[in-house]
């Protein structure tokens, strides 16, 4: 696990440049650096040792150094790869899987990425066709940026590293303010909220030279293929890939941990995995504590578990830092617990295993058509999908018209077309809401239904609208929201986390498996939790999906939350894009119990928090010595 960073251009001075961009995410890779710079290109590397501890720093070259390349991740299949290479005639100077990566190229071209099993971001520079080739893994568990402006074409792991080189032009993307407050992340297909800088999409390559800059897809989850297995052939196939997929994550050359929370996922890879070290974070919560929760499932497994507790004034403290982290602003509110929990793992162990993609892959979220505890209810809605479509959807119309009655919205879901609800796992403010708040500067962008259009169109074939749900969450949710705060907030402590859950050998099974074992009158992602329940008490298998139950309803009315919140409320800057007397509003009735605003109020307060760290502030929050409340 590592940082990259790189340019491209024909200026002098390249040397000093790649290092002050270096040194922004020395956080991604404390072990070692290292750069390579000749009169067309600069790359940086940083290095976080986990494999080929005393070899694998890079750059590394091809045998005539007519190709470099400096890469961000781990491949699992490596060794087998390495071997068919050697076989093929290349010489290998390190242990290290980034150099297979290169050979690979020299020997398949653009075809190598068919064959890499893991998580990745990489540049490789033939020096011989003066041409850039990077590429980001099939699901974008590895950050990916680019930006061309200034005659100058840069990329890296992160966007802060951007900054210090003179020719990159701050600017907000104003764009990207409005959908954000729907979504609670950045959702624009491509472009950040840093103006003109773009995500390298999940699944894709690029190829930079003197033509310009050209990208291409290598991969897209395919569920058209489905497969004829009865439940149990199932179960058994989803846990001989699970334990598989667990193994294969745990090759290093230091030791691999986990996290562990209260639920199904992360729950399951501890108990394969049994690692030496487990972590849990909760909260000062009266009602729930999932660190707790936690503890009671390692005590049942005989495993070594390190929890901890955090509150509101901890969190608050370190939220500016968080966000900086982030890069874009991100409202979930498991960013706080994830930022702590690795900090927490951090200080005993490099690598941690993580239960991340179960639910898309699975079909594990309430929101793909689970809303009630009505055993009939379920039961009638399960009947219902089985009816021609043009029915379906007829019927599905007239049951999003009736007034609400118990297991309404799980009946409409299961029978009306996805499009017409589903936009993902958040939906913070609708989009007139939005409008109302902001500014006139800030209310043209793209709406919601032009951002899901692509998606759903490509998804338009699929027979099933559960895997339309899911096709739209593996390119939205999942890359821009979900492992995007995996990974930059474990890499904030220096932290490998890796998702053995959502592998490309998990997902080539995942995909062939008929909707009505993932989730239907029983549970969502069925056939995961049977086989989870083979390692896992049984109620542990069957508990629902919490995710980090972060109190920010308790901690907004709190007089530090309350503080905090106002304050920036206030602040002049926000002017610029709220009506303030509407959000200070929301704040105070909030606090007076007269309505539930706290995630509408967190997405505007994250947003704030964020601007003021890059546009206001423009400096490295300070970081706060964390002390930890140690749960005995």
């Amino acid at each position: 696990m590592c940082g990259i960073v790189g340019f491209v251009n024909t200026k002098d001075g390249k040397a000093d440049i790649i290092e002050e961009m270096m040194a922004r995410i020395v956080h991604r890779g404390p072990s070692s650096a290292g750069k390579f710079v000749d009169d067309k290109v600069a790359l940086g590397f940083r290095r976080l040792s986990i494999i080929d501890l005393a070899g694998g720093s890079q750059p590394i070259f091809n045998e005539d150094h007519s190709k470099v390349i400096i890469f961000n991740g781990e491949i699992y299949n490596f060794q087998s790869l390495r071997k068919e290479l050697i076989a093929a005639g290349h010489t290998f100077s390190t242990h290290a899987d980034t150099e297979v990566v290169l050979h690979g190229y020299e020997e398949w071209g653009t075809e190598v990425l068919q064959k890499l099993r893991g998580m990745f971001a990489f540049a490789i520079w033939d020096q011989q066709k003066q041409e850039l080739f990077g590429a980001r893994d099939h699901f974008g568990i590895k950050p990916y940026y680019f930006a061309q402006m200034n005659d100058i074409f840069m990329f890296g792991s992160e966007i802060k590293s951007f900054l210090p080189h003179p020719d990159f032009t701050k600017e907000l993307n104003k764009a990207a303010l409005k959908p954000y407050l729907t979504f609670q992340y950045s959702p624009l297909n491509g472009e950040t909220f840093f103006k003109g800088v773009y995500r390298l999409q999940e699944g894709h390559y690029f190829i930079y030279n003197k033509q310009g800059l050209t990208i291409q897809e290598y991969w897209d989850v395919d569920y058209t293929k489905k497969q004829l297995f009865s439940k149990d052939e199932w179960v058994e196939k989803i846990d001989q890939a699970v334990q598989a997929s667990i193994d294969v994550h745990t090759i290093s050359d230091v030791e691999v941990g986990s996290f562990l929370s209260s639920g199904v996922d992360s729950s399951y890879v501890a108990s394969v995995l049994r690692p030496t070290h487990t972590f849990s974070i909760g909260f000062d919560d009266k009602t729930y504590n999932e660190a707790i929760e936690a503890r009671k499932l390692t005590e049942q497994l005989h495993l070594q578990n390190t929890a901890a507790v955090i509150d509101g004034e901890m969190s608050f403290a370190a939220f500016p830092l968080i966000q900086y982290h982030l890069d874009e602003p991100d409202a979930n509110p498991s960013c706080v617990p994830l930022y702590f929990l690795a900090n927490l793992a951090a200080q005993q162990v490099r690598v941690v295993q993580s239960g991340e993609g179960a639910d898309e892959l699975f079909a594990g979220y309430a929101a793909y058509g689970f809303h009630t505890n009505s055993k009939a209810i379920r039961v009638f809605a399960q009947g219902l999908k089985k009816l021609p479509k043009t029915m379906r959807f007829r019927l599905g119309h007239q049951i999003g018209k009736m007034k609400n009655f118990h297991g309404r919205i799980h009946l409409f879901e299961a029978t009306a077309p996805a499009r017409e609800f589903f936009i993902g796992q958040a939906r913070i403010f609708e989009e007139a809401e939005a409008t109302t708040l902001l500014t006139a500067a800030y209310q043209d962008a793209p709406s919601v239904a032009e951002i899901v259009a692509p998606f759903y169109k490509k998804a338009e074939g699929l027979k099933d609208e559960v895997n339309k749900m899911q096709y739209l969450d593996v390119h939205q949710w999942l890359p821009k929201d979900i492992l995007l705060k995996a990974d930059k907030l474990s890499m904030a402590s220096s932290l490998e986390l890796r998702v053995p859950l959502l592998d490309i050998e998990m997902m080539n099974l995942a995909q062939t498996i008929p909707t009505k074992y993932l989730i239907n009158q029983n549970n969502t992602k069925d056939v995961f939790r049977q086989a989870a329940k083979r390692h896992l008490p049984k109620e542990w298998a069957n508990r629902e999906k919490l995710g980090f139950p972060v109190p920010i309803k308790s901690w907004l009315k709190e007089e530090t939350g309350y503080t905090t919140v106002k304050t920036l409320f206030a602040a002049d800057f926000a002017a610029e894009f709220f009506d303030q007397a509407a959000i200070l509003q929301m704040l105070d009735d909030h606090r007076k119990n007269q309505v539930n605003l706290q995630r509408k109020i967190w997405t505007i307060f994250t947003f704030l928090t964020w601007y003021k760290v890059f546009f206001i502030d423009q400096e490295i929050p300070q970081s706060q010595q964390i002390i930890y409340e140690i749960i005995a």
